[in-house]
């Protein structure tokens, strides 16, 4: 997980004008345009590190955006120091508390490339363009619902008791009888 703080430079508890000064300055620093007659590595450098500068400011200078990305990353810096694990071990060593080698504990990098991984779809589903698309799709399969139906139900009031079979052998019999005559 990239901190934003430290791409941009500044403190957990940096304001929003401390923000902006320091996404400025390292923008300015890092922009694109600036770079478009450098060489490639240092353009492909520039272009990553002004793409991660935007991101961090997008993210610090969203009081919403500010405060869940503190708590997940809260959560990740508390799993760190206890050794992956939310229970913290009172006998100092990292066996999970089964003792003789026996670990309760999972690798971190699972554990964290699980949690990123959950982490990062339900953001997707819970993005504005998900959800419309969503109910939109919703909405069409009401209306497909809707449109079949009423045809079944408009073909029973007009050809009540018979099947759809029984009108088209009817029309069949009608046109061996045209034919014949």
């Amino acid at each position: 997980m990239v901190d934003h703080y430290q791409v941009l430079g500044v403190n957990r508890n940096a304001t929003k004008q401390e923000v902006k000064e320091a996404f400025r300055r390292l923008a300015v620093k890092y922009h694109p345009d600036k770079h478009a007659q450098s060489p490639d590595h240092v353009r492909l450098n520039a272009t990553v590190r002004f793409r991660l500068v935007s991101e961090a400011y997008e993210v610090l200078n969203d009081d919403r955006k500010r405060a869940s990305y503190n708590a997940v990353g809260d959560s990740d810096r508390f799993r760190r120091r206890t050794g992956g694990s939310y229970n913290s071990n009172p006998y100092g060593n990292r066996s999970g508390g089964y003792g003789y080698g026996y670990s309760a504990r999972r690798n971190h990098r699972q554990a964290s490339s699980f949690s990123s991984g959950f982490e990062s779809t339900f953001r997707f589903l819970t993005t504005r363009a998900f959800l419309l698309n969503l109910a939109l799709t919703g909405g069409m399969l009401f209306a497909f619902t809707a449109i079949d139906t009423s045809g079944e139900t408009l073909w029973k009031m007009r050809n009540s008791g018979k099947s759809f079979e029984e009108a088209m052998e009817s029309l069949d019999k009608t046109k061996v009888h045209k034919d014949e005559g």
